[in-house]
């Protein structure tokens, strides 16, 4: 599917029925931010169709190694070419016209597969694109194509690895390819880091932006739940699920969060955010500052030294930029984990089924996807499907049980932020992200060391994570998370501490590393 696809765009270009990218001006990918790439064009020194073509090349040529992008949209070329036209004629839609964007592929997008990564999905294509696609085609942004992801979102195995599925296979970290790249986003996370796409789409149940951003190098912001709709996006469960931008650049991520962000009658959690919730995200980051700030540092020391060290460096940044930082340690970390975990499983067995409906010549239930899985020569070659299996037997949603553990899940995740943020007359709480990615391997799931993604997964609280440092050759971030609608706050600290701490270079893609 991936080759077929890139040959499509490439006979494109050859045939010359666009403007080749080589005649772009020499960019920088890596470095390029949105508002840069609107100026060029704006000058007529860059059109869409230029710098579609340049991603579609780095596709081409790099992608290879990282396995990220699943499949491209054939139609990308000729969608630059409709955002160059409208430019031309005075009626571009924004900072996202003609921006190329990747999607998760667990996104439902018209005229393209959405497979959730597994082969029992990949039949007819959905008949329409996702509430969060429509929006960011209403923006003008180019949908360049879908990427791969840990199959059903990671939440198939308890034994899985993160980043293979059985569509698209593994996905590699782009700074050390035989590294792990996180998941489940783990194509939407690598593919921008190795510069596939401007932006990216991923989705979080607990870590899945957060977690393959940081590992990968970039900005990732799991938003509030209830900012972006979820309708078309395959869920585990609507109680935590959300969808996030990912990107190189706070900039983008805020610029993308701006377009994405919308009331969607389809998903009620989108009808509670405020009224004076902001819509311009980029705007906030004009001036932001850290200076005055208070700042919470969670350390989660003591896992891994050069997480600690890289942690330690932040904290000196954060204080020369003039931020107060003071310790903290959340309460009631073991409790909210107890009751998350069997929650999601009944969560699951309520909202996939549902999806499932949705889309045509695709098993109803979990219990034929089990039997699809069985019978697949893939599908099972790599891990199981002992989640799948326990959905089986979990409760429903009206067990008195299952309600007492989402009740105290999310409401001890709430608290564990809230008080702590009043107690300490905090402006946010800031927490490494990730460890250092560990080996890909089969069998024994992945080697996960330590992250803080569940107080914010399990609350439906916003968390951003930025580039703070590396481990030899391997990225490591910094998070920042505050209480619920605090996006914004959010990216402007996260765009000022990049700012102070411009820390993250391109990849090399080794192949290995001591």
């Amino acid at each position: 599917m991936r080759l077929l696809a890139s040959l499509a765009c490439v006979v494109a270009v050859s045939a010359g029925l666009v403007t080749p990218a080589a005649a772009a001006p020499a960019l920088d990918l890596d470095s390029a931010t949105i508002p840069r790439l609107q100026e060029l064009m704006r000058a007529g020194r860059l059109n869409s169709v230029a710098l579609t073509g340049a991603y579609l090349k780095r596709v081409r040529d790099v992608d290879p190694k990282v396995h990220a992008v699943l499949a491209l949209d054939p139609t990308a070329l000729a969608q630059a070419a409709q955002s160059d036209a409208r430019r031309k004629a005075g009626r571009s839609r924004g900072p996202l016209d003609g921006i190329p964007v990747l999607l998760k592929d667990n996104i439902d997008t018209r005229g393209l597969d959405t497979t959730a990564g597994s082969r029992a999905l990949a039949g007819p294509p959905p008949r329409s694109d996702a509430f969060l696609v429509r929006k960011l085609r209403d923006a003008g942004a180019v949908v360049l194509g879908k990427a791969n992801l840990s199959e059903w979102a990671n939440y198939r195995s308890t034994n899985a690895t993160s980043g293979w599925s059985g569509v698209g296979g593994q996905t590699n970290n782009p700074y050390v390819l035989d590294r792990n790249p996180c998941g489940s986003s783990s194509g939407s996370g690598a593919g921008v880091a190795a510069s596939l796409a401007q932006v990216a789409i991923g989705t979080e149940t607990d870590g899945s932006i957060v977690c393959p951003a940081g590992v990968n190098g970039v900005v990732g912001l799991k938003p509030t739940l209830g900012l972006v709709s979820r309708t078309g996006v395959v869920p585990i469960s609507a109680e935590q699920d959300t969808a996030g931008p990912m990107a190189r650049h706070v900039v983008d991520v805020a610029i993308t969060l701006s377009v994405l962000q919308g009331r969607d009658a389809a998903d009620p959690a989108t009808r509670e955010y405020p009224a004076g919730q902001p819509t311009d995200y980029a705007g906030l980051l004009i001036g932001g500052t850290l200076r005055g700030k208070r700042i919470g540092v969670w350390r989660k020391a003591g896992v891994n030294a050069e997480v600690d060290r890289v942690v330690e460096e932040s904290v000196a940044v954060l204080r020369g930029a003039g931020a107060t930082v003071v310790e903290v340690d959340l309460p009631h970390q073991d409790e909210i984990g107890e009751n998350e975990s069997p929650a999601l499983l009944t969560e699951f067995t309520r909202d996939l089924p549902a999806y499932l409906a949705t889309r045509r010549g695709a098993p109803r239930t979990i219990e034929r996807l089990v039997e699809f899985n069985r019978r697949d020569p893939v599908e099972l070659s790599k891990f199981g499907q002992e989640l799948f299996e326990q959905a089986l037997t979990a409760p429903g949603v009206d067990d008195p049980t299952y309600r007492q553990q989402r009740r105290t899940a999310t409401t001890l995740a709430r608290r564990s932020i809230d008080e702590t943020l009043a107690a300490h007359h905090l402006d946010a709480i800031a927490a490494p992200t990730n460890g250092p990615a560990w080996r890909t391997s089969y069998g024994s799931g992945d080697a996960f060391e330590l992250g803080s993604s569940t107080p914010t997964a399990v609350s439906g609280y916003p968390d951003v994570t930025v580039p703070a440092g590396y481990s030899g050759e391997l990225p490591i971030g910094l998070s920042f998370f505050a209480g619920r609608w605090s996006d914004g706050k959010l990216l402007a600290l996260a765009a000022a501490f990049e700012r102070a701490a411009p820390v993250r270079h391109a990849p090399r893609y080794l192949p290995t590393t001591g």
